[in-house]
């Protein structure tokens, strides 16, 4: 039975803090955008931060959130952008559809059948289509942080592969992204524990550390991150 985890509060409180990282934003939107296609379909969608920038670059977007109050909040935030529809979802489900690719950003690590949302969302998008994910890194690094937001694991690039995989998927592309984050997240939230909200860390983080490293990922993967990034296509 799906269901929605974690403290909805705590999460709202999160993702309106992370809201001012806005060049973690921007990278994260870059990963996506070759793989959306013409109507992509995002996945837990919150307060529609990486919904707005995205449908400024297709003809169409569909976001989706789970949480009722969140759903509210999204649909009067995206009221006035005509090619956005929003509409409520959980996964997993049996709904199917023919959308140009499923994109979700750390939202898998919330459902306890993960490989059950997996394959929701691929029946979400049309034969040929892509789903990207985006979810947390290394199980060591879980915290209070995580625990309070609802995570039920974290990933590797194995671990992710092999749920895409089971859940009948082709991965095209999987990697560690923002290295410098995961030693970042780590001492903040489990060392210190301290919940990932606006303040003076992120916006220095964001603006003088993530910069030079997304650049140097640009050229070199690293063999860590904060996140695992996928692309996995839908069989014809």
């Amino acid at each position: 039975m799906a269901e929605i985890t974690g403290d909805q509060r705590v999460q709202s409180e999160v993702l309106e803090g992370l809201a001012t990282a806005v060049n973690h934003r921007r990278w994260f939107i870059e990963l996506a955008l070759p793989y959306l296609g013409d109507n992509p379909i995002e996945i837990g969608s919150g307060l529609g931060d990486y919904a707005l920038e995205w449908s400024e670059m297709l003809p169409r977007f569909t976001a989706t959130e789970a949480d009722p109050d969140r759903l509210v909040q999204l649909k009067e935030r995206l009221a006035d952008r005509p090619n956005i529809d929003v509409r409520q979802m959980l996964l997993p489900h049996n709904d199917r559809g023919d959308y140009s690719a499923a994109v979700s950003y750390n939202v898998l690590e919330h459902i306890e059948d993960h490989v059950g949302a997996l394959g929701s969302m691929r029946d979400l998008v049309r034969p040929g289509g892509n789903v990207i994910i985006i979810v947390p890194a290394f199980q060591f690094a879980m915290s209070p942080a995580d625990i309070a937001t609802g995570h039920v694991r974290r990933y590797t690039k194995k671990t992710l592969e092999a749920a895409m995989t089971e859940a009948g998927l082709t991965v095209e592309k999987i990697h560690y992204a923002n290295a410098l984050g995961l030693i970042g997240y780590f001492m903040a939230t489990k060392v210190f524990r301290l919940m990932p909200k606006e303040g003076p860390m992120v916006k220095v983080y964001d603006s003088v550390v993530l910069p030079a490293t997304k650049a140097a990922e640009q050229r070199v993967r690293p063999p860590f991150g904060q996140s695992v990034f996928a692309v996995a296509r839908v069989p014809s």
